[in-house]
């Protein structure tokens, strides 16, 4: 992404503070509460909105990315970019632990929540970066593990007026203790189109 500065951990806001916050350099290691999530509603019935997420300005025409690396262990570990609104309309993408791999995907919450995600065994532990672009009325969701090709996650509305935060965030539904190191947290313009 031409044109990005990154984002000082510092120039960010908390929702939910993590168990432990750590800076290792320029790169900030985070250690998960207990039980944390971000869920609402749709088949399990409950609604969650305690897990971590480091949050900056996500205006129109920009693109936010997050760089890090997680060793996922345990069912529903996951961690990754979010994007909120307010409680009730939130996106967050990421590498998941689910049925004993990692798998990429997208949580899309309007009022409930829905879940799409593809197995990505070989990006255990490695460096992921998920990439969010606004445009117009949608946001164009990204990854790639380590510097591989980017693969297309998920397109999903976002109103243009909306005013969003987007930035690092990671839970730990079934536990506690956790650990991601983010790497990295940048803004710059958005995408050009949808397709490289």
């Amino acid at each position: 992404m031409d044109g990005q500065r990154v984002i000082d951990w510092a120039d960010a806001e908390w929702l939910n503070p993590p168990l432990r916050i750590e800076r290792d350099g320029g790169e900030l290691v985070v250690t998960t509460r207990d039980r944390s999530d971000f869920w609402r509603t749709t088949s399990y019935g409950f609604v969650k909105d305690d897990g971590h997420a480091l949050l900056a300005g996500f205006p129109t025409a920009s693109a936010t990315e997050v760089t890090f690396v997680a060793q996922l262990e345990t069912l529903y570990d996951q961690a990754g970019l979010m994007l909120r609104v307010d409680e009730g309309t939130w996106i967050k993408a990421g590498v998941e632990m689910t049925d004993g791999i990692p798998h990429l995907g997208a949580v899309v919450t309007s009022g409930k929540s829905d879940w799409s995600l593809s197995p990505v065994p070989d990006w255990l532990g490695r460096r992921v970066t998920l990439r969010a672009s606004r445009t117009g009325n949608a946001v164009t969701l990204r990854a790639r593990c380590e510097e591989g090709a980017w693969q297309m996650v998920r397109l999903a509305p976002l109103a243009p007026d909306a005013d969003a935060l987007a930035g690092p965030f990671c839970c730990s539904p079934q536990r506690e203790g956790l650990q991601v190191r983010f790497n990295r947290f940048a803004q710059g313009p958005a995408d050009a189109s949808l397709h490289a």
